[in-house]
């Protein structure tokens, strides 16, 4: 049986307090990254178009990321969730404080599979987990894209 990697990031610690709580103190701990999800930046609040929407999750949530000219392409990530969707804000919550700040090869290199590797199959619904698998996948893509058109 092969050990699975380590995530990248800050993603470890947070799969780690996951799986070492009691099932029904999961969703708590899923609600309070919801709480502390920052608030979007003015500059995108007032250009709700620069952001992407993810219509894999059940509710509306729409994301940028930005990528300084840093030697290490530090990546920022930015969520716009309603407060009624604890659950996608969680999710989006989860990915801020993992990711945000971090390099763009750390981001590029969390596994798909990162929703299944944080102990919530119990909790929450599989579609609810597709929803953070497609925000993975748009903050890579817009990551990857933006810096192979810094490269240029």
């Amino acid at each position: 049986m092969s050990e699975t990697a380590p995530l990248p990031g800050g993603l470890q610690e947070i799969a780690d307090d996951f799986a070492a709580m009691p099932d029904p103190d999961k969703l708590q701990l899923l609600l309070e990254f919801s709480q502390e999800l920052p608030d979007l930046p003015e500059r995108f609040a007032e250009h709700p178009e620069l952001l992407e929407p993810v219509p894999e999750c059940q509710s509306p949530i729409f994301l940028v990321t930005e990528i300084d000219d840093d030697s290490e392409r530090t990546v920022h990530l930015h969520f716009s969730a309603p407060p009624e969707a604890p659950t996608t804000r969680g999710f989006a919550g989860i990915l801020h404080e993992g990711l945000d700040g971090r390099p763009a090869a750390t981001v590029l290199s969390v596994p798909a599979e990162l929703p299944l590797r944080l102990s919530l199959e119990e909790q929450v619904s599989p579609l609810r987990l597709r929803g953070m698998s497609g925000m993975l996948a748009r903050i890579q893509r817009q990551v990857s894209e933006r810096t192979a058109a810094g490269a240029e």
